[in-house]
């Protein structure tokens, strides 16, 4: 890599597909070590669903979060037994708690014990609501920010990412969401529903976060080895108590990925690693900085992906 400064990005939700990880759990033992401790944590057959699925089984929010999260963490275990730390760390959404684990922060099973309860909560949550998301272009934040002050009383759709300037992505019960949308529509705004299971970052998930807290607080956070970029605040944390607090806050409160991708750029970031499963956050970041010559981007999800690092990097 060269004399790049380099930051870690992690995918969260919808980067799952049936067979993500194949090459990197068949030719990697600790991957499959990995798997098993999810797999023991979780009670489910995580390997078997990522590998053949069926795909509305790995779309299950306490399924998809444990899976996604072992194949993140088997591909942090790729790049350091390679020798590669990182520079600068962030995930989105369900990603920043492997951003967490990459930094330092948790262990590979506080990361996946926390995981495991998130989902299930998130799961059990969404079960109680008629919600779920949309991707909203072409209006900008503060367009969108006008539409959602002219909510009527009682429609409560909500910001849940500001992804890239002409991406946000709304959350919130499907009367609200379908009212906006028509408003979308007549400013000029495109929307899209996404594939998800529930209005994510939004006062939905609020009973959900308030049980998720007690395991927050009693859960082992050490200081990062490197800045780590945060979900709430879009800036980077070097502390493990001001991490700490924005995890109490993370499961209700926007994905700031502008903010983060913005930030690493300033901190200097040319080369962007995308570990995980899928191109998600690659999109991402060519929305955030079009100038495609700023920086280089490279997908991390098994042994043949490492073939372009030409040399070691320590930090």
């Amino acid at each position: 890599m060269g004399n790049d400064i380099t930051a870690w990005i992690f995918p969260g939700q919808g980067s799952q597909f049936p067979g993500m990880g194949r090459e990197l759990y068949s030719s990697f033992p600790t991957v499959r070590l990995i798997f098993a401790l999810a797999e023991e944590i979780s009670g489910e057959p995580l390997w078997q669903y990522s590998l053949h699925g069926p795909a509305e089984t790995l779309t299950r929010t306490d399924i998809l979060q444990p899976a996604v999260t072992a194949l993140n963490l088997g591909c942090i275990a790729l790049l350091r037994e390679a020798g590669y730390q990182p520079q600068f760390v962030g995930g989105h959404s369900l990603g920043e708690f492997s951003a967490l684990h990459a930094a330092g922060v948790l262990s590979v099973e506080e990361t996946l014990r926390l995981v495991v309860a998130r989902g299930k909560l998130m799961h059990e949550a969404a079960a109680k609501v008629d919600g779920g998301m949309i991707a909203v272009k072409d209006l900008g934040i503060e367009g969108v920010e006008r539409l959602l002050s002219q909510q009527p009383e009682g429609y409560e759709a909500c910001i849940a990412n500001h992804n890239a300037p002409d991406q946000i992505v709304l959350s919130g019960d499907w009367r609200s969401l379908h009212a906006i949308e028509s408003r979308i529509a007549e400013c000029g705004g495109q929307s899209v529903a996404l594939t998800v299971a529930g209005p994510w970052h939004s006062r939905w998930m609020r009973e959900a976060a308030a049980s998720f807290q007690t395991l927050i607080e009693n859960a082992d956070f050490q200081p990062p080895a490197c800045p780590a970029f945060l979900n709430v605040s879009g800036f980077a944390a070097t502390d493990a108590d001001e991490i700490r607090a924005a995890m109490r806050r993370q499961m209700t409160s926007p994905v700031l990925w502008q903010s983060i991708i913005g930030g690493m750029l300033k901190a200097g970031v040319t080369l962007f690693l995308e570990v995980g499963p899928g191109k998600v956050l690659r999109g991402l970041l060519r929305r955030n900085c079009p100038d495609e010559s700023a920086y280089k981007v490279r997908s991390i999800d098994g042994p043949r992906a490492l073939q372009f690092l030409e040399t070691r990097v320590t930090q």
